[in-house]
Order: structure tokens, then C-alpha cells, then sequence
């Protein structure tokens, strides 16, 4: 089963996605306004139930994040060992993780163009997983870091490139352009352990392969990330995790390939599904 949020008849709904449509469940759960709502109060398990048999409510609709008002982003950056060589810096594999924050505004939902702002036309893509809390933890053991995740999506993390040099230490200007990223399609349950452990993440751009990757070549397993992050912060259900990118981001060519009007990014993992968007200028 698969859970999105989405837009019909200018109408903002959540529901169950099938082949045929959209199965909206909002008004089975009037105590749950959205999807968010729902994976907070651990309701993935009674939504599939509701969904199972029910005929489809919208055919003609709109993919919106898939939680737009999911209220911590929590990003992993240069993850992959090809990652940490394309900084050309010599560096060594790093002891701890690179983290920053992203905001929910800075999202859009699959199908929807990402935007590029008059400011910077710098805007790259970044293929990568993200896990969807559905358990709160603190100081989380490996072993058990998967216990914590409720449901699996996709993220284009995209980036204004120039931004992210802006100051010495942080990327946050550059991360965080309304509308410059997309989370989705939609959620998929997380159930077992080989939808991550086996995960390959492939990112096309008008069709040509960019980023080719697995996930069990990361720097700093997923597992990893769970147990860190959680010595910090106490994760609560909701939270979003986006687990860090392969090589191959255009900002890495020669010259760089940013992103312009009129490409197409396609991000697939086989299990998942695939996040695909246009480019469109911000109109000012």
C-alpha cells in the first residue's frame, strides 16, 4: 500500500494510492487532518485496512509533498565514498556525519516543477532515500534503529548551489529555496529490512543517468544515521530523514549541468517508486 497527499477540486486530501486513482481517507480519520497526523499517531497499519476494498475517489488529481506540514527535515550530506572524493580535498572518510536542516516550504510534490529563483541559476538535483520516523527514540541502538521507521519516499534534494557558499560553515541558504526540492510520490511502509539494505537509487536527467548508486555503500548506514541523530535529539514520530545523495550531481561536471526550464528529473528506487519533476523559472 502507498500513501500520499494530494490535491483534487482544489480540495487537499490524503488517501491511498492505487492504479486506478486515489482512495481519499480523510473522512475515516476526522481525527487525523493529514498524512502527517497520521504517521504520528503510528496510523499507517489502520489506514491500509480502511483502504483495503474501497473504490476510488479521484482520478484527476495533483501530488503535493507528501508531508507538507511535517515540521523537522533532517538532512545527511556527502554520504557515499565517491561523494567525498569529488571535493578533490584530500580528506579522508569523515568520523562523524555532515547534518543540516530543511524546511517543508522548500518542497513540492511529485509531477509539480521545481523552481528555479531569479537570484542564482545554480539550481542542481540530488537523488537520495528518505525515512519517515514512526517511533520516538532517544540515543537509539543500531539494532534497533530500525524499529523506529515507519514508512520509506524519495527526495530530489534540490540545491541553489552558489547559496551553500554564502557563509564558512553552513548550507542552509542554499538548501532551503521554496519549491527548489520535491519528497514523494508517496509513502511506502517500511516492513522489512532489504527495502534498504538492497535499496539501488538511480537519478535520470532527460533521461540520461546521473546518479547510480546503492545504499549499502553509504559512509554512514542508515542505521548509523538513526543512532547518531538520536544521541542529540529525541526523534519523534514524523520526523523526515533524508539519508545523503551518490556522486553525479551536475555540480560536479565540467562544466557544471544545472538544472534549466524544460529538464526532467526522474529519481527511482525499485520498491519505492519514482519522484519525477520539470524545472520551471520563478515568475517574479
Amino acid at each position: 500500500m502507498r500513501f500520499a497527499t494530494y490535491t483534487a477540486n482544489e480540495q487537499t486530501f490524503y488517501g491511498a494510492v492505487t492504479d486506478e486513482g486515489m482512495i481519499a481517507l480523510n473522512d475515516a480519520f476526522p481525527q487525523w487532518t493529514t498524512l502527517y497526523d497520521a504517521v504520528a499517531a503510528n496510523g499507517l497499519v489502520q489506514l491500509t485496512e480502511a483502504a483495503e476494498g474501497q473504490a476510488v475517489t479521484h482520478v484527476d488529481f495533483v501530488y503535493e509533498m507528501v508531508m507538507p506540514n511535517a515540521p523537522r527535515i533532517l538532512c545527511v550530506g556527502v554520504n557515499f565514498p565517491d561523494r567525498n572524493a569529488e571535493y578533490k580535498d584530500g580528506s579522508a572518510q569523515p568520523k562523524y556525519m555532515s547534518l543540516f536542516p530543511r524546511f517543508a516550504s522548500g518542497f513540492t510534490g511529485h509531477g509539480r516543477n521545481l523552481v528555479r529563483p531569479p537570484e542564482n541559476h545554480t539550481l542542481d538535483y540530488e537523488g537520495e532515500v528518505a525515512i519517515v520516523i514512526g517511533k520516538q527514540g532517544r540515543r537509539i541502538s543500531q539494532e534497533d534503529a530500525y524499529d523506529h521507521i515507519a514508512a520509506l519516499t524519495l527526495c530530489n534534494e534540490g540545491t541553489i548551489r552558489d547559496w551553500v557558499r554564502h557563509a564558512k560553515f553552513n548550507v542552509t541558504q542554499g538548501k532551503n529555496w521554496d519549491h527548489s526540492g520535491a519528497i514523494g510520490p508517496w509513502l511506502v511502509p517500511f516492513t522489512e529490512a532489504k527495502q534498504l539494505d538492497d535499496a539501488r537509487i538511480v537519478t535520470r536527467v532527460n533521461g540520461e543517468v546521473r546518479q547510480d548508486d546503492t545504499l549499502n555503500r553509504m559512509m554512514f548506514p542508515i542505521r548509523r544515521e538513526i543512532e547518531y541523530i538520536s544521541t542529540f535529539m529525541t526523534l519523534e514520530p514524523g520526523d523526515i530523514i533524508v539519508t545523503g545523495t551518490p556522486t553525479g550531481a551536475g555540480a560536479r561536471f565540467d562544466p557544471p549541468k544545472y538544472l534549466k526550464p524544460g529538464d526532467v528529473v526522474e529519481i527511482e528506487v525499485e520498491g519505492i517508486g519514482t519522484l519525477r519533476n520539470g524545472i520551471e523559472d520563478e515568475v517574479v
